[in-house]
């Protein structure tokens, strides 16, 4: 029995003969990635990871633990706020973390220069990241709502709760920005430091010393009106707003949210990658 192989066709370049591989047959690229490309591969980031996936189980047993509390306490008799602020809270505190992460791992893994390798434009990059973030937030958003209403539904229907539904579009206008922002906050961290332990710190720690120091300082504490993005968003919850309120939260928001998404993206596209 014999074999016979077929040495590829190579071109001879160079002065002293050297030789590469002829160019592969077929049509060459005439696009780069696509955009939606670019945010299924940061979806993936964020949650198709070891640390995204603990932390997702980690929501998901937090929020069954309260809803259970809540379902046995007082025979379920609790407002369907209340249910829905058990859903939220948990993903509102803790999906900021991958956030952070999704920017992050990149830099402390050193798969940035990857990212970048295959997709020079990081302006693109640090925008999929965004909307990929969202993404993850109105999902987020929408899953609260559902398990809200079908553990006061079960209440109702196996414990004997009495049905209370109502709950202002405000309320829930600000159980979606609590989740949606705290994301978007995480991510712009993410993008200021590209530290995992230093954003994470100091996204958890900032609003904890400014309420200290408001407590402390009467100066502080009237400048958190309009700087706290956990106060200015209070009124959300307990009804409508005037004029000077959403003055209020569009000013918080621009501080601890716009103004880090925007100078991190800015500093993403300048920062050399190692």
């Amino acid at each position: 029995m014999s074999a016979t192989t077929h040495a590829p066709d190579v071109t001879l370049v160079g002065e002293h003969g050297g030789r590469l591989p002829a160019p592969i047959a077929g049509p060459r690229p005439s696009s780069g990635i696509s955009f939606g490309r670019l945010v299924h591969v940061e979806l993936r980031k964020m949650l198709d990871t070891r640390a995204g996936r603990w932390l997702l189980i980690a929501i998901g047993v937090v929020i069954a633990a309260a809803l259970t509390i809540m379902f046995v306490q007082n025979g379920g008799e609790h407002p369907f706020g209340d249910y829905l602020q058990a859903t939220t809270m948990p993903m509102a505190i803790l999906l900021p973390v991958v956030g952070v992460m999704a920017v992050t791992s990149e830099w402390s893994q050193r798969t940035a220069l990857v990212t970048f390798t295959l997709e020079a434009r990081r302006t693109r990059v640090t925008w999929a990241k965004v909307v990929a973030a969202l993404a993850v937030g109105v999902v987020a958003v929408v899953t609260s709502f559902a398990l809200a209403a079908a553990a006061h539904g079960a209440a109702i229907a196996l414990r004997g709760a009495s049905g209370d539904w109502t709950f202002t579009w405000t309320a829930l206008l600000g159980a979606a920005g609590y989740v949606l922002l705290g994301l978007l906050q995480g991510l712009g961290f993410g993008m200021l430091l590209r530290n995992t332990p230093a954003a994470i710190v100091l996204y958890y720690v900032l609003p904890t010393g400014w309420s200290i120091l408001g407590s402390l300082w009467s100066q502080a504490a009237k400048a958190g009106e309009w700087l706290d993005l956990n106060r200015t968003m209070e009124p959300l919850f307990s009804g409508s707003l005037t004029g000077e309120q959403w003055a209020q939260l569009a000013t918080s928001v621009g501080v601890w949210v716009a103004l880090p998404l925007t100078v991190g993206m800015w500093w993403i596209t300048r920062a050399e990658v190692k």
